[in-house]
């Protein structure tokens, strides 16, 4: 890799810096003969008329009375102003972004904590999204904000706010000023790209960008790291790093902790591969860990978790495990490790968080949660870290820990969250705070439970309303047997007088993949639009009468997924793909064999990824489901990877242009798995224009294809806007889900 002039620091010498180059036409494999690729331009007047065309029709089919009582019954839950302000710390100031019917775009606020306690908090608005929209012609859609840290005794001021123009992840970045709740005149303004910005100091970004000819991965994201200068373009920016084209993106950031200020640059050679460089006296240096090993650093410590087992001078790590080593240590050679988790067959480790002296890791058991703390600072014998159960975790919930504010270095910074939700348990948010000896920090007064020397005390803060008649129901876990014996729990929500005659309408919901875990959590819409459904009266089997029936929801916890780890994960890769969708089949069995419902009344929902979960339900399961509800989706497998962000995602699913990978990949492509003369349940495909992430175009060709060859009941809707979420707002936010919830509803609860 080569520099301008310009540049002073020297880009990292990487090995795998080098492109593959081009494939020869020989050792490509072929594509299939594909009638649709004239709707992958996404926004031609032709290929958009097809949209409208496509959306009056299924409006015309959902869009009834019911459905208008359904989506403002999700639009109440989304825009009820008694749901919890989540808010951020930074300084003496907690920071919330809200969205309600008279702001739909949103209030970026803050306020002290004093006030927050309060039922009706005062709140500063900082900006407004909905006046800014009006105000400059674009719809905005608010995707954060990142501050530069203020030095010792200053409160925090200057933010970079991130604004998308439509919903899609691409960003524009600007300078904002909290006090004067002004942009900043003349300040740092990055046109809107893919990437990302970190502060080094008042006067310099780290930017990864593709704007102003940054060049861009064949993933769509950035290629470089800069460092802009305040009154430099992006063009005059001084080039940091730079990574090979067939990479997905490269990263630059900067941790401003006091004491420990360090510049790291980050090459994301896939999801699940990478190496990182430190900065040292203008010189990059290799952090030496295999790439799919997952590095952060904190202070003095630097913590792995592999991907894969790790064999560190004959002791072999197993994957899912965190490890920690002292940084400067480590960079010097040092291979001495700590071990901190080690995973089981029940116990994976999900996140962990830094509080000022603690370490906080969230844990899953069998898909429910456990949290652990642990303290650097009193080990055993065998030099292994104090840990003790922090007593906050129900059966059958997800309570997630983590600092109140990870750059707080006083009384508070070892205070944290608690954020408890289960599907019939409306959502806390709980302050706790780690002391040893008892000495308290923050604002907790009450509560407390003491192990291993580290005293917790916690108090409930706030607790979102009751959006449905939680009490008449229940939640269950049950376990499935996947095609190769694997055990796959899935969770059931239903009427405690569920009655189990096969005929519950039933909404099995699953994603799978990218090892992302799918854990308890309320829902008022799911809550509102599907469980307080009611059928009209249904015969019983026993001969018992009629019974007004409620909906079913099923969240299946498949391969692909992070539920157990990443051995869960890998299970499914690439190859492997076909267990994922054994194991949500055996999870619809499962409710079909136990009574709960059947293949008329059982319908399957889908996003993303998810998408091609349930596309591959609807082409390779048919027989198990009445109805099909697919968002957002993967479904042309060969294309995939030239179509918006989808190169990035050979890590996942495989390379389609390789003729060896092709042939298992176009074994879960739908789009290639549609048959004549096969009964396919009723499918309704959604998507959205702005979605830079998956795109539009792969459910606009399945759509298409499903209907020229003359199946039935297929339909089709794209947001004009959105992004990849398919709603910027909350009113979009409820029509996408009441038109997947009605559809559904329609499709299942009228069948026989």
């Amino acid at each position: 890799m080569t520099t301008t002039e310009a540049d002073q620091t020297p880009l990292p010498e990487n090995d795998t810096a080098t492109t593959s180059g081009p494939r020869h036409a020989a050792d490509v494999a072929a594509e299939p003969t594909d009638e649709n690729v004239w709707l992958e331009d996404i926004h031609g007047e032709e290929q958009l008329a097809w949209v409208r065309e496509q959306n009056a029709r299924t409006e015309e089919l959902l869009e009834d009375a019911e459905y208008a009582a359904v989506e403002a019954g999700i639009l109440e839950v989304l825009d009820s102003t008694d749901r919890i302000a989540m808010v951020s710390k930074r300084g003496g100031y907690y920071y919330n972004f809200w969205k309600d019917q008279e702001h739909p775009k949103g209030l970026w606020r803050r306020t002290t904590w004093e006030s927050y306690l309060t039922d009706e908090p005062e709140w500063d608005v900082l900006l407004d999204i909905d006046a800014l929209a009006a105000a400059e012609g674009v719809e905005w859609v608010f995707h954060g904000a990142g501050f530069l840290r203020p030095a010792d005794g200053d409160e925090y001021r200057l933010a970079m706010v991130s604004l998308s123009p439509d919903g899609g992840d691409a960003d524009r970045h600007r300078e904002f000023d909290v006090e004067s709740r002004t942009f900043v005149e003349g300040g740092f303004d990055l046109p809107t790209a893919k990437g990302n910005v970190s502060w080094l100091d008042a006067d310099t970004l780290l930017v990864s960008s593709t704007a102003e000819g940054l060049p861009a991965t064949t993933s769509s994201y950035a290629r470089t790291g800069v460092k802009l200068r305040r009154g430099q373009t992006l063009a005059q920016a001084e080039r940091l790093f730079e990574i090979p084209e067939d990479h997905m993106l490269a990263m630059v950031a900067h941790d401003s902790t006091p004491g420990y200020e360090r510049t790291f640059a980050v090459d994301y050679i896939d999801f699940y591969n990478r190496s990182t460089w430190l900065l040292r006296e203008d010189s990059w240096v290799a952090i030496d860990v295999p790439t799919d090993v997952n590095i952060s650093a904190h202070c003095d410590w630097l913590l792995f978790r592999p991907q894969k087992d790790w064999d560190v001078e004959g002791v072999v790590h197993p994957a899912g495990s965190l490890l920690a080593a002292d940084f400067d240590s480590y960079l010097a050679g040092s291979r001495s490790l700590l071990v901190l988790f080690t995973p089981d067959v029940h116990t994976s480790l999900q996140s962990w968080s830094w509080t000022k002296d603690y370490l906080l890791l969230n844990l899953l058991r069998d898909v429910s949660s456990e949290i652990r703390v642990l303290d650097p600072s009193t080990v055993d014998s065998a030099g292994a870290w104090a840990s003790s159960i922090l007593d906050a975790c129900p059966p059958l919930h997800d309570v997630n820990a983590y600092a109140v504010d990870d750059e707080d270095l006083g009384a508070a910074g070892n205070d944290f969250w608690l954020v408890a939700t289960g599907f019939t348990t409306p959502t806390t948010l709980t302050r706790g705070a780690l002391t040893r000896g008892g000495v308290e920090s923050g604002g907790v007064d009450s509560g407390g439970v003491e192990s291993g020397g580290v005293v917790s005390r916690h108090a409930e803060v706030k607790r979102s309303p009751s959006f449905f008649n939680e009490a008449g129901y229940e939640v269950q876990q049950h376990f499935a047997v996947s095609a190769d014996g694997t055990k796959v729990p899935y969770f059931q929500v239903a009427s405690k007088d569920l009655v189990l005659d096969g005929q519950n309408p039933t909404q099995l919901s699953g994603y799978g993949g990218f090892e992302i875990s799918r854990t308890p959590a309320y829902s008022g819409s799911i809550g509102r639009a599907w469980l307080e459904r009611r059928t009209a009266g249904v015969a019983s089997e026993d001969g018992a009468g009629t019974h007004s029936r409620g909906g079913v929801y099923v969240v299946a916890n498949i391969r692909g997924g992070g539920e157990y780890g990443p051995s869960w994960h890998r299970a499914a890769l690439q190859e492997n793909r076909h267990r994922a969708y054994e194991d949500f089949a055996a999870v619809a069995r499962d409710l079909i064999s136990r009574g709960v419902t059947s293949r008329s009344r059982l319908g399957c929902v889908g996003g993303s990824n998810g998408g091609l979960l349930v596309g591959n339900m609807l082409t390779q399961y048919p027989e198990l489901f009445g109805a099909v509800s697919c968002g957002v989706p993967l479904l042309d497998m060969r294309r995939y990877t030239k179509l918006s962000a989808g190169y990035s995602w050979i890590a996942e699913y495989g390379d389609p242009d390789v003729p060896a990978q092709w042939e298992f990949i176009r074994t879960f492509s739908p789009y290639h798995l549609l048959h004549d003369g096969v009964e396919y349940p009723e499918t309704f495909i959604w998507t959205a224009t702005s979605d830079d992430r998956v795109g539009p175009v792969q459910a606009r060709k399945m759509a298409a294809r499903m209907q020229a060859m003359g199946i039935p009941n297929v339909w089709f809707h794209e947001a004009l806007e959105g992004g990849h979420a398919g709603a910027s707002d909350n009113r979009q936010a409820a029509s996408l889900q009441a038109r997947s919830n009605h559809f559904l509803w329609r499709a299942l609860a009228g069948s026989n």
